[in-house]
């Protein structure tokens, strides 16, 4: 396996959110979720929308293997 985070991520990806629903406000905390394309064994970048920057990646096996399904982040950034 390569170092994910060796890969360089492309400008404009489309970042889906998933909001805890504490808040219903500016204010939530909501985890983001985008998935790269063309990355052999797929690669998804997921971060957090009170820290801009801070990021953590996966790849398509171990995003599944965490429990996190990409269809539960519906709305779009």
């Amino acid at each position: 396996m390569s170092d994910l985070y060796a890969i360089e991520i492309p400008e404009g990806l489309t970042a889906l959110k998933a909001c805890g629903g504490n808040q219903q406000s500016e204010h939530e905390t909501c985890a983001t979720l985008r998935e790269v394309p063309g990355v052999a064994g797929g690669l998804w970048v997921m971060g957090d929308t009170k820290r801009p920057g801070a990021e953590l990646r996966f790849t398509t096996a171990e995003l599944a293997a965490a429990g996190i399904d990409p269809a539960r982040f519906d709305m779009a950034v």
